[in-house]
């Protein structure tokens, strides 16, 4: 290959996917600035995260296994329970970054406040400190859990609602004991949160109110983390998935059955709600289900089949947008309906030194899918890898969103679904073409380190 300068990078964020971004660069000698906004790393499973993003409660416990959230690199500790606590994954976060000495790489209580492309190519970055720096190359490692979507009713509500994002436990924000509550939302927050709150003495009523039923998966299968028996990627998806369908309808039978609505779509048609004791307490009585909240009418809040309760707090676990507020040019931003087209989920065709880390909802995990997406993107930026062109890329990425995207149900919660395992076999056939097309090419550079010579003239 030859020798020349590498481009320098900026790394958004220093959650989960900005720190495996920058070992990853390191790896591969790229030089690189990560800046974090807050006082320590680990993002959203910071609790209490100073910045405020992070969505963690008290009681949480991730809802992937160990053995599929851990780095390939750096093994989760072997005493572990299958699902740990956030406090176990924060730490092992912080151990990674001590770990492979990045933590002297990252800039802490400093955020990006602008990001913009100049006009020759380079991005000239905004810090929270008044700076500028400018950089041959941009990672966006944000995140997309920190932005809470409210829903908007008629009528106004006479008491706390808030987002699931606030929620730490069932004194906080809100003392929930003897309370009437509405949790909106079956998505897993919901469910946890809902589990949490029903059991008595918390609150009097717990009401689940949704748009839809949804199939509600276990944690376990037959004695084992339900997760390592994912289907192979060398599998056809639609025989995995008529597999697997079956084996969640003769395991769990009807929703109807735990008091629940019946779901409108089959299992797997939807990205999935799990939970180890949601079914539980809903066959125990203490959660019960409402249709969508049709208005708000002061301390009542009516639903869509016209029933009324008296309700003291209402808790929306309703998803979140994906935000970059760093950018201004809508180029760069997600459309109306939350669409956000990527080549291999990292790659905006036409601008060839801006990588979005971890935008996606895989199953089973996100944990480390941006440590995944970092070969690519270190390939690529030190002359090993080459993407297609444009009109090829563009091509593929509507091949491959008609692939990941077909077996849902449309909705904003659906537009960056992947399936971890085929997505991450892809990749590395992805990168040995990519490793083809460098060596026709000469091993060049595609993005020259252009942004340190701009900073010296």
């Amino acid at each position: 290959m030859a020798s020349k300068a590498l481009p320098k990078a900026c790394i958004i964020g220093a959650g989960c996917s900005g720190f495996t971004t920058a070992k990853r660069l390191k790896d591969f000698g790229v030089p690189y600035d990560c800046f974090e906004m807050s006082d320590e790393v680990g993002g959203n499973w910071y609790y209490k995260n100073p910045n405020g993003m992070s969505a963690c409660y008290e009681s949480l416990h991730i809802d992937t296994s160990k053995w599929r959230l851990a780095f390939e690199d750096y093994p989760v500790p072997a005493d572990w329970p299958d699902f740990p606590h956030h406090a176990q994954l924060f730490q092992y976060f912080k151990d990674y970054v001590d770990h492979f000495g990045l933590r002297e790489t990252i800039t802490f209580n400093t955020a990006v406040t602008k990001a913009q492309r100049t006009a020759d190519g380079l991005w000239d970055v905004t810090l929270s400190t008044g700076e500028t720096r400018t950089y041959d190359v941009l990672f966006v490692c944000n995140g997309h859990h920190w932005s809470p979507r409210i829903p908007e009713y008629t009528g106004e509500f006479d008491g706390p609602a808030f987002h699931s994002h606030a929620y730490c436990d069932p004194f906080d924000p809100v003392d929930m004991r003897g309370k009437n509550v509405v949790v909106v939302g079956m998505g897993n927050s919901a469910m946890d949160i809902a589990s949490e709150l029903s059991q008595r003495p918390i609150a009097k009523n717990l009401w689940v109110s949704a748009r839809r039923g949804v199939w509600v998966l276990p944690k376990y299968m037959n004695g084992k983390p339900a997760d390592k028996s994912s289907m192979p990627a060398w599998m056809p998806r639609s025989i995995g998935q008529a597999l697997a369908r079956n084996v969640i309808k003769k395991t769990l039978g009807r929703m109807e059955d735990y008091g629940l609505p019946k779901p409108d779509h089959e299992p797997l048609e939807a990205h999935p709600s799990v939970s180890g004791e949601f079914l539980t307490r809903a066959g125990c009585g203490d959660v019960k289900f409402k249709p969508a909240i049709k208005a708000l009418e002061g301390k009542n809040v009516r639903f869509a089949d016209d029933s009324v309760e008296q309700v003291d707090a209402i808790v929306f676990a309703t998803g979140y947008d994906m935000k970059f507020p760093f950018f201004e040019d809508s180029e760069l931003l997600p459309d109306a309906e939350h669409r956000f087209p990527l080549f291999k989920r990292m790659m905006k065709p036409g601008i060839d030194n801006l990588f979005f880390m971890a935008l996606a909802q895989p199953l089973p995990t996100l944990v480390n899918f941006a440590e995944q997406q970092a070969k690519l993107a270190a390939a690529y930026l030190t002359g090993r890898y080459r993407p297609p062109a444009k009109a090829e890329m563009e091509a593929i990425t509507a091949k491959d969103e008609a692939f990941y995207l077909g077996p849902y149900y449309k909705a904003a919660r659906h537009t960056i679904q992947v399936d971890f395992n085929h997505y991450v076999a892809d990749l590395h056939k992805e990168i040995a073409r990519g490793e083809a097309r460098a060596r026709a090419a000469g091993y060049a550079l595609p993005v020259a380190a252009r942004a340190r010579d701009k900073a010296t003239a």
